[in-house]
């Protein structure tokens, strides 16, 4: 029964999602001060800075888009950039956190679902899908190097498209059709979502991964990273250990 209520077409779902969304994206932002009031790990201004910071930057690069297809489906200037830098330095609970976020607040923006399983794969587990990147971010990277944050690039728009295309599955399902394709796509939700998605989720994953390559290729985000990460108590620690036996 519940399942079904997440699959039934409601007039009133947008709106009401999308006041839900609001009071979710208040709560997340009192949810990330109490951990960082509770957590000696968390407790770091920086840590919530630089995530207030990429959310606007990404958030800012969504609304310059180029629109291929109608009703949604967009092509941004690298919008997931920030966040995924972010979620790279800072882990993936972090990444996840900030990319639902990111979610909520795209949806603000622009409002537009069919059902509530939409909502749901759309913009909350497809920009979720952020925080795979922290992942990554634990592997070793020589100066310059591209590969790890390539992998960790590739891997979250993967994920995305994944989201993305049982959400236009749904879509079809309920005999809703964006673009017209040959007859032969036009018969299978799944050959059809695919299609849809493959329009204009791999240019958007390239452009990406193209702004990564070139930021790491010119140093610029071993720089970043720098700036970004948290100095690490264990070494001032170990410093202190250090000079007390030189003393003794």
């Amino acid at each position: 029964m519940f399942l079904f209520s997440l699959l039934e077409v409601s007039e009133q779902a947008t709106n009401v999602v999308k006041w839900i969304s609001v009071g979710a994206v208040v709560l997340l932002l009192g949810l990330i001060a109490l951990i960082a009031a509770f957590n000696k790990k968390t407790r770091d201004t920086k840590r919530i800075a630089f995530a207030g910071i990429c959310v606007c930057m990404s958030f800012t690069l969504a609304i310059i888009k180029f629109s291929p297809v109608q009703y949604g489906g967009s092509i941004t200037i690298a919008s997931f950039v920030p966040i995924l830098i972010y979620a790279y330095v800072y882990g993936p609970i972090d990444g996840f956190l900030v990319g639902l976020i990111h979610g909520l607040l795209n949806f603000v923006e622009d409002p537009y679902i069919l059902t509530p399983a939409t909502f749901i794969f759309d913009y909350l587990l497809a920009f979720m899908s952020i925080g795979v990147m922290g992942f990554f971010g634990k592997m070793q990277r020589k100066d310059k190097g591209c590969l790890p944050i390539v992998l960790g690039c590739v891997a979250v728009f993967i994920l995305r498209f994944a989201s993305h295309l049982v959400s236009g599955m749904i879509f079809f399902m309920e005999n809703s059709v964006w673009v017209s394709l040959p007859d032969w796509a036009m018969g299978n939700a799944f050959i059809y979502s695919f299609i849809y998605q493959c329009i204009y989720v791999p240019a958007d994953a390239l452009i990406a991964t193209a702004v990564l390559i070139t930021l790491c290729k010119t140093g610029v985000l071993d720089k970043i990273v720098k700036t970004m990460r948290p100095k690490r108590k264990e070494t001032v620690a170990v410093t202190e250990d250090t000079e007390n036996t030189k003393n003794q």
